[in-house]
């Protein structure tokens, strides 16, 4: 991995989208973003990875920083260094005693899920976990979504990870001894905030030069934004059904995960057509349908609306954290019991979709009004207030395909996270990596508390959907990964494959 010494700016203020991701956490969220990383071999010393950790958190300078709130809520926070950073609170160690299960690990990482990050301190946590069955070890780690986005997961472990297990010497400098910047006080981070709210010269000074370069590249761009914004908009008002996944959530969790074969969904992507998301999709709503039927649900005809986190990126942004992501909202048709004709809708209509123009609408209204979007926080207010307008989030995030090691030791297994909020008691995050999906799912710890049954209900659906695909199957690898008993379905005419992703 290539990696450039930065020096993240003291004093950066937050977007306005991470700042309402800041103002649903103080209504009770917790919106960190997260991960389970499973290892081969015995856990390395604390001391080991304390002092790896040091030697590359140059690599991601924000890791070493915290807000500075505004004072009177006159502005955004911005970030600032801490003085007190002391790496020993954020990597901390922990044993799970005998026999050392996946469900102990799973039990455990549900609960480190459930707590908020300390907003004193830079906003990330990693836990090394030690005493797995067969000699492994595990991560968990957590980031909050304004310190890095879910998307392109530019965290800490990022920069931990290695090509091979016996890495060459770093390409980078040795970085020199770092000392925090001083604090600013309160009466400069109000005056800022206030010279900011009225001058804004980056706007003006970008403006400006977009006017020289050619007025008809800038009405280009004004016309597509405002297209893009009434997509977005469009999109916003559907409301979706009520559903025992819809509920008041509390503030613990329950977090499992589920193993699959990224060849398998390929081919089945390559049979039916569409995309491996589509695919991803499919064996999402198909565990769905059979998880509320057996909760006594009448699904026929029944839709659920899907909330797919869109990355959006700006020209020149390149590697720079933050989150800047926009809704894609998809239907589900969970009624369908037939895995392929259920795959043929869920592909036919994100064929309708333009998620890209989604995202640029966001980005529009970010630059232009210079606070979050008012779609997305209409949003925000109203899940707190109760009023449903999507039924869950899921994420699918393409991840590296060779082997990754860490201080030497192989990474077997990965299983990302999405957080919950307002009345969303679930939500499922996909993440590819080796040839390998992990479906993690996070659930509210009331709401949900058969949860294991959706797992075993997902893996009954993959197997449902391959087999619906005439898609030969592989065993899965993993303790938790075995292939359900699913009946095989109808099949429907084929379409050519589509993109991967």
């Amino acid at each position: 991995m290539k990696w450039h010494n930065r020096r993240i700016a003291h004093g950066h203020r937050i977007s306005a989208l991470d700042a309402s991701f800041l103002h649903l956490e103080r209504a009770g969220a917790r919106l960190h973003v997260a991960s389970v990383t499973v290892f081969d071999g015995p856990a390395p010393p604390y001391d080991d990875l304390r002092e790896l950790i040091e030697s590359r958190l140059h690599l991601v300078p924000r890791f070493r920083q915290r807000l500075a709130e505004v004072p009177l809520y006159q502005g955004r926070p911005v970030w600032v260094d801490d003085p007190h950073f002391n790496l020993r609170y954020h990597l901390r160690h922990a044993g799970l005693p005998a026999p050392g299960s996946e469900e102990q690990l799973k039990n455990l990482a549900g609960r480190v899920f459930a707590h908020r990050l300390d907003r004193t301190k830079p906003l990330w946590e990693l836990l090394l976990v030690d005493g797995l069955q067969d000699g492994r070890f595990a991560l968990v780690a957590k980031s909050h979504h304004a310190l890095v986005d879910g998307i392109e997961a530019v965290d800490i472990t990022t920069v931990l990870f290695d090509t091979e297990a016996s890495p060459p010497p770093p390409a980078f400098p040795t970085p020199a001894r770092w000392a925090a910047r001083p604090l600013p006080s309160d009466a400069q981070l109000l005056t800022d905030a206030l010279l900011e709210r009225v001058t804004r010269p980056a706007e003006l000074v970008r403006t400006a030069r977009a006017v020289v370069r050619g007025p008809r590249h800038l009405l280009q761009r004004a016309r597509d934004g405002l297209q893009a914004i009434g997509a977005l908009n469009f999109a916003g008002v559907r409301s979706a059904p009520p559903t025992p996944l819809n509920v008041k959530v509390g503030p613990h969790r329950r977090y499992t995960w589920v193993d699959a074969d990224l060849a398998e969904l390929q081919r089945v992507k390559g049979s039916l057509g569409g995309t491996v998301n589509d695919a991803v999709l499919a064996v999402v709503a198909g565990a769905l349908g059979r998880f509320l039927r057996h909760r006594g649900v009448d699904t026929d005809g029944l839709l659920l609306c899907a909330l797919v986190p869109v990355l959006v990126r700006g020209e020149g942004h390149g590697r720079a954290l933050g989150s800047e992501v926009a809704p894609m909202w998809v239907s589900l048709p969970v009624g369908i019991e037939d895995p392929v004709r259920q795959h043929a809708a869920i592909r036919d209509a994100t064929a309708e979709l333009d998620g890209a123009q989604q995202a640029v609408g966001a980005r529009a209204l970010t630059e232009a009004a210079g606070f979050a979007p008012p779609t997305i926080m209409s949003q925000a207010a109203r899940l707190q207030q109760g009023q449903r307008f999507f039924n869950l989030v899921v994420t699918n995030v393409p991840g590296p395909q060779q082997p990754l090691y860490l201080l030497g030791r192989r990474l077997r297994a990965l299983y990302p996270v999405v957080p919950l909020a307002g009345h969303q008691a679930l939500g499922v995050a996909v993440m590819s990596y080796d040839g390998r999906l992990g479906f993690g799912l996070l659930g509210d710890y009331d709401a949900l508390a058969d949860l294991d049954t959706l797992a075993d209900m997902l893996r009954t659906s993959i197997a449902a959907l391959s087999d619906g695909a005439s898609v030969p199957r592989r065993a899965a690898r993993g303790r938790g990964a075995t292939r359900a008993a699913a009946a095989k379905p109808t099949t429907a005419p084929r379409r050519p494959a589509g993109e991967t992703r």
